[in-house]
């Protein structure tokens, strides 16, 4: 099976279809882009872009509202806090500050722009 994103004009991921190999091959069996790009277009009109579901193409599968980064030709999740920064390295969504390395679980706090150690509450 084949994945295709379909992008909008500011290249953000508005839908993902899986469509049959057989719809992206050309005469010889290989499997070509531009083949499933045409198919998606005709089906549902728009601007479509081939994803991997287990990330061998575009750094990750793209998700709905993610974006298509093509200087990077690699698919972006959306920014998960305001003040997390982009590695143009990882091609990820990094905290400005590191997780701790203990045995405790964490969550982000935007409002002090650190981590939170969870708490848990034992009941009988």
């Amino acid at each position: 099976m084949a994945h295709f994103a379909e992008l909008d004009n500011n290249n953000v991921v508005l839908r993902v279809l899986v469509i049959n190999n057989s719809d992206t091959t050309d005469a010889n069996g290989n499997e070509v882009e531009s083949i499933g790009q045409e198919f998606c277009h005709n089906l549902y009109g728009g601007n479509w872009i081939q994803t991997s579901y287990n990330n061998k193409i575009r750094t990750r599968y793209a998700v709905i509202g993610g974006t298509y980064r093509a200087d990077f030709d690699a698919f972006i999740y959306p920014q998960p806090y305001p003040s997390w920064i982009f590695n143009k390295e990882t091609k990820d969504w990094e905290p400005p500050v590191s997780n701790p390395s203990d045995d405790l679980m964490y969550e982000w706090d935007e409002e002090t722009v650190s981590w939170k150690a969870l708490t848990f509450e034992v009941t009988d």
